[in-house]
């Protein structure tokens, strides 16, 4: 018999195969299953986070919006630098 027939003549695994599984696949990965499960996590919780951000009519992500915010506080200052200009001149 071929060992793809030996495993289906015996059937699927029953409840002690998948304990015995378990317990090795815990002592081998044993170490790394906590920053697995944080890195899933935050994973969930930044995906959250984005299907919460608007997103614009254009597609664009919310960072180029935070981008074009920052252009009119730039102008502002210019623009009152070149008022202080102006009524320094008078």
């Amino acid at each position: 018999m071929t060992f793809l027939a030996t495993i289906i003549a015996l059937g699927p695994p029953g409840g002690w195969e998948w304990i015995i599984v378990l317990v090795i696949v815990l002592l081998l990965f044993g170490r790394r299953l906590p920053g697995v499960a944080r890195s899933l996590g935050q994973g969930i919780s930044s995906f959250k986070k984005g299907l919460n951000e608007p997103v614009d009519q254009d597609g664009d992500s919310g960072d180029a919006k935070s981008a074009d915010s920052a252009k009119p506080a730039d102008d502002a200052k210019s623009d009152g630098a070149a008022k202080d200009k102006s009524t320094s001149d008078a």
